[in-house]
């Protein structure tokens, strides 16, 4: 909502500034990934992903299964 973006638009001028200065940046959930593109910046993050939820549960240090599938190179074989 336009009236209280100015928090979430200072945050991501840091984020994107810290980008710019080498560090890995991950922009999860839909309404960041809206807000990313509404500003046209997607391509100034390191990484956009639309599962806000398992981007949670990845930083949380839980296993996501499908990581963890990718992982197991004895089930591609």
């Amino acid at each position: 909502m336009e009236p209280f973006s100015g928090g979430s638009i200072a945050m991501l001028n840091d984020i994107i500034t810290a980008t710019e200065n080498g560090a890995t940046s991950v922009a999860g959930g839909g309404d960041t990934v809206a807000l990313l593109t509404k500003k046209q910046m997607t391509h100034k993050v390191s990484h956009v992903s639309t599962g806000g939820g398992a981007s949670l549960e990845l930083v949380e240090g839980k296993e996501l299964p499908g990581v963890a599938a990718l992982s197991d190179i004895e089930a591609f074989l």
